[in-house]
């Protein structure tokens, strides 16, 4: 290929190829600052970590760089949504200004891609399926005759949660590989092989995990060799990568494997009902597991949960229920594929199954959590940073990290020393916008701290103001599903302004709306905290309940203070104040999103100017104006 005659400083100049392709560009020193540290790091192969305030546009500072660079770049993602507008958007611009013919896949995990085998497993519907099911599977079954990519995405009629997946998609459990029938039209070989043969590889943290995870068992190379990787939002990653790095087993595969045995007993092999029968055992011990906890979902210390007599008396019956099948199975090995690759799950399933009751296990974390209808026991690293140096140490290529929120306090050191990274660079960026001008930040006075009874009451009347002074328009951030339900009953009665509550539809549903009724007020938690993206006079305001420290019994937090109090650390230090300083960036970064944005950041939580701490909080955010009288804020607001 040859090689362009763009220079990656030239790109980002006043008469360079971005300011011709897009009408208003203005270069930003800080932008090119990142792209040229980008372009040398990949020709040296080293590694980068980028704080990128908003407003940098550190997609295009990395972008330009690896599309000029030799040899093939992955950029991972933080979600499908900005994966889509990665490679729908951001990638053509960025092409057709380097006029480059390099060239591009979009690659996700394989829960999103038609399985024609399972399709034709259940053709005339002549297994379980319900009404609603069978109605979803038509409309699936009308699409692929059409679809190129075989991306269920694309099915806009399918609700995000439809039943009909898991019939229609294949997991790694049921997949058949090379031995499938289908092998050579199946929709997730051809988007892997089109990714073989791209420049550029637009993937997200979960799937690129999930490889390298696999990569290490030897079973699949689902990410391509590259020259570079680029993460995008790298504050997920130390998460996202911890789970890859354990082991899970849930009630769900063992519902599904009883299931897919069925399947197979109702359509290809009707003299094994034996190994029916004894799936059927399994899916039961595996609901009653599910049963031995509360129907509302919760998370908690699976070591403990061990010694209570019935839970233990129910894995013992799990365990023997996969016995049962993995012998009955044994002895018809050779007379399906299909079989062949059930036993094979049954070997992995009993395999996790013993790691995550073996409670002797020496750095890691037992932890359960439910859902509605099922149960998913882990086994966590307390830390991956040596497994992950091995891994960037084990290969010749440039490693970059950026994201608008890895710094604690001015330093990379918390993110450094969870992923690994003690030898990268580091660049710090500010955002270019004017957030003196901009943005007013409120710690009210005289407010009760978040753990008095009286808290809420307090945080409901500066809702009311906050909605009345800026005519809707609101975010209200939440760091509990218990006061976001709460707030939202309390605001039903009180205002008449649109509520848009998490939960109640798709995010991007909730989003939409948000924008197009000017008085909305959205309430949300997690999910809304970051990447989300409005602009305008649509969004003015952001109220933040209380400082994001994560739940004091969560399971795997608990396992990693007491590593943490065991190497003589201080844990409230070193893994609480951070993590929660980089989830406040990621909140407060809502209100600003362009130059001509104006809004106030409202965070309810006196601790921010009565604990010490609170310095390490203030100093990690924008410089705004500070203020703690909410008349100046109503004021501030009234005026826009």
């Amino acid at each position: 290929m040859s090689q362009s005659k763009h220079t990656v400083k030239d790109a980002f100049s006043s008469q360079g190829a971005l300011s011709q392709k897009i009408d208003g560009y203005k270069p930003r020193q800080a932008q090119t600052d990142m792209a040229v540290e980008v372009e040398r790091v990949i020709k040296a192969k080293e590694q980068l970590i980028v704080e990128a305030g908003t407003g940098t546009g550190k997609t295009f500072a990395y972008l330009i760089p690896a599309l000029l660079a030799p040899g093939k770049c992955i950029v991972s993602t933080g979600t499908k949504n900005l994966q889509e507008q990665l490679y729908h958007r951001d990638l053509p611009l960025v092409k057709s200004a380097l006029a480059s013919n390099k060239r591009a896949a979009l690659l996700k995990g394989r829960a999103n891609y038609a399985c024609l085998h399972r399709l034709g497993q259940h053709k005339g519907g002549a297994t379980f399926l319900d009404k609603q099911t069978l109605h979803e599977m038509s409309l699936v079954r009308e699409w692929v005759n059409e679809t190129k990519t075989g991306d269920i995405g694309e099915l806009t009629e399918l609700p995000e949660d439809a039943k009909v997946i898991p019939f229609v998609t294949s997991t790694t459990d049921n997949c058949l590989g090379r031995d499938c029938p289908d092998y050579e039209d199946c929709y997730l070989v051809k988007a892997r092989r089109t990714a073989m043969d791209s420049d550029v590889v637009v993937v997200n943290h979960h799937l690129f995990f999930a490889d390298l995870a696999l990569k290490d068992t030897g079973f699949g190379e689902l990410i391509p060799e590259a020259n570079s990787i680029v993460f995008d939002e790298a504050h997920q990653i130390p998460d996202i990568a911890s789970e890859y790095f354990g082991e899970a087993i849930s009630s769900r595969q063992c519902v599904e494997l009883a299931k897919d045995i069925t399947v197979l007993y109702r359509t290809t092999l009707k003299d094994i009902e034996q190994l029916d029968k004894a799936a059927q055992k399994c899916q039961t011990a595996a609901n009653d597991l599910r049963l031995c906890f509360p129907v509302n979902p919760k998370r908690g210390n699976w070591h403990d949960a061990l010694q209570e007599e019935e839970i233990s008396l129910q894995i013992e019956k799990l365990k023997s229920a996969l016995s049962i099948v993995y012998e009955v199975a044994k002895i018809h090995l050779g007379r399906d594929k299909e079989l062949d690759a059930i036993f094979e799950r049954v070997v992995l399933l009993r395999m996790n199954l013993d790691s995550v009751c073996n409670i002797e296990k020496l750095g890691v974390s037992l932890w359960y959590e439910t859902t509605q209808r099922h149960i998913v026991l882990h086994l966590t690293p307390l830390s991956i940073s040596a497994k992950f140096r091995q891994i960037m140490d084990d290969s010749d290529r440039a490693w970059i990290f950026t994201s608008a929120t890895l710094m604690v306090g001015g330093k990379f050191d918390h993110f450094q020393r969870r992923m690994g990274l003690d030898a990268a660079h580091t660049l710090g960026l500010e955002s270019p916008f004017n957030y003196e001008e901009q943005a007013l930040l409120c710690v009210p006075r005289h407010i009760p701290e978040p753990s008095n009874p009286k808290s809420f009451e307090s945080l409901l009347s500066i809702s009311l103001s906050l909605i009345k002074s800026s005519k809707g328009r609101c975010f209200l951030l939440f760091t509990s599903h218990y006061v976001l339900r709460k707030m939202a009953e309390a605001l039903a009665d009180k205002v008449d302004n649109t509520l848009l509550v998490q939960g109640s539809t798709t995010k991007r549903a909730l989003l939409q709306q948000f924008v197009d009724e000017p008085d909305a007020v959205l309430l949300g938690t997690g999910a809304f905290w970051e990447g989300v993206d409005v602009r305008g006079d649509a969004l003015v305001c952001v109220l933040i309940d209380k400082l994001p420290f994560a739940a004091p019994d969560d399971p795997l937090l608990q396992a990693r203070i007491e590593d943490c109090k065991k190497r003589g650390a201080n844990p409230f230090a070193n893994i609480q104040i951070p993590q929660a300083v980089i989830s406040l960036k990621q909140g407060a970064g809502r209100l600003i999103r362009d130059s001509g944005d104006k809004g106030v950041l409202v965070i309810c939580d006196t601790r921010l100017v009565t604990h010490n701490y609170g310095k390490t909080f203030l100093s990690s955010l924008p410089t705004m104006r500070r203020t703690r009288d909410l008349n100046q804020v109503t004021s501030f607001l009234e005026k826009l």
